[in-house]
């Protein structure tokens, strides 16, 4: 046996069918090695802190918890810990948490196993580097995404109340702040969805996905 590191991997995935292809697939590679296997979030923060494998391949749902959730923690305490999600329903949402989690590469379980072990190679190499299969194309459709007003969580809150048909005053007690205040909420309100009245405001809302349709808001 020659001296060559093999990349080691940690397997987590609450399906032990699913592990055990996965294993198999990464036996097959010669250059990875799995270190050890978890099926929730509590075994693999555990065998992550215990093993210090290279790679974490993790699913998305777990008993416990949140894959997502889990690379973010991973990536935050071993920076350069190699990250791929696996998930069973692949998607731009699923995609961009991912992303955002500080994974290396966002694989779905549909996938051919080659390609999972590719990932976890990307994922060693280079951990702070994102790939996914469809990732130019959910950029794609996440710069052409219509681009609605951002409201805080409290004008949010107010623009509901003002959908159900609720006045100043009523907002205010509803909200337990002064009307005052909920005057302010709806101006803000009205000048970030371009509206002049509580109509224009609820057409505004509705034609931007931002409250849903309400019969009683004509």
């Amino acid at each position: 046996m020659g001296g060559e590191h093999r990349i080691t991997v940690l397997l987590v995935d609450d399906h032990q069918l699913i592990r055990e292809g996965l294993r198999r697939a990464f036996d097959r590679a010669g250059d990875l090695e799995v270190v050890g296997e978890a099926g929730s979030v509590g075994e693999a923060t555990e065998a992550l802190r215990t093993l210090n494998p290279d790679v974490l391949v993790t699913d998305i749902s777990l008993p416990d918890g949140d894959g997502v959730a889990l690379a973010q923690r991973a990536r935050a305490s071993v920076p350069d810990l190699g990250i791929v999600v696996l998930t069973m329903h692949a998607g731009d949402e699923k995609l961009f948490a991912a992303l955002d989690a500080g994974a290396s590469a966002f694989v779905g379980k549909d996938s051919p196993a080659e390609e999972v072990v590719a990932a976890a190679r990307h994922a060693a190499a280079s951990p702070r580097t994102f790939t996914a299969r469809d990732l130019s194309e959910a950029l794609q459709r996440r710069m052409h995404a219509p681009a609605g007003p951002r409201l805080s969580p409290r004008e949010k809150e107010v623009l509901e109340l003002l959908v159900d048909g609720l006045v100043i005053s009523q907002i205010a007690r509803r909200l337990y702040i002064s009307e005052s205040t909920a005057k302010t909420h709806v101006a803000n309100i009205y000048d970030k969805l371009g509206a002049g009245n509580r109509a224009q405001a609820v057409m505004a809302a509705v034609r931007l996905g931002l409250v849903p349709p309400n019969d009683s808001a004509g």
